[in-house]
């Protein structure tokens, strides 16, 4: 959202609009549960601070005003979780043809 760029899913941040206290906020929602309409944004500050100057989180979120981003803010600068790398398969079940059905 932020930066605009496209990534796998596994690597981005849902995040989701919620009333606290009468002030919408925009939450992280890691385990992608959480009700309502989500946006995506890469876990890093810089993309953080990207959407907060385009004011993209009441666009993706189709919500009015300006949002409190304190609670992701916080959450994107304490995750200091490594970038997720897919691997491609090992040993050998990848040196096997895909669509066989027995071994």
């Amino acid at each position: 959202m932020g930066c605009r760029g496209r990534d796998v899913r596994s690597v981005l941040l849902r995040v989701v609009a919620a009333e606290v206290d009468g002030v919408w906020s925009v939450v992280p929602d890691p385990h992608r549960r959480l009700p309502g309409r989500g946006a995506s944004l890469h876990p890093v500050t810089s993309c953080l601070d990207l959407a907060e100057r385009r004011r993209a989180f009441p666009r993706a979120l189709r919500r009015s005003g300006v949002p409190d981003t304190t609670a992701l803010a916080e959450y994107v600068a304490g995750s200091s979780r490594p970038p997720v790398t897919v691997l491609t398969g090992s040993g050998s079940d990848a040196d096997e043809h895909p669509m066989r059905s027995h071994r």
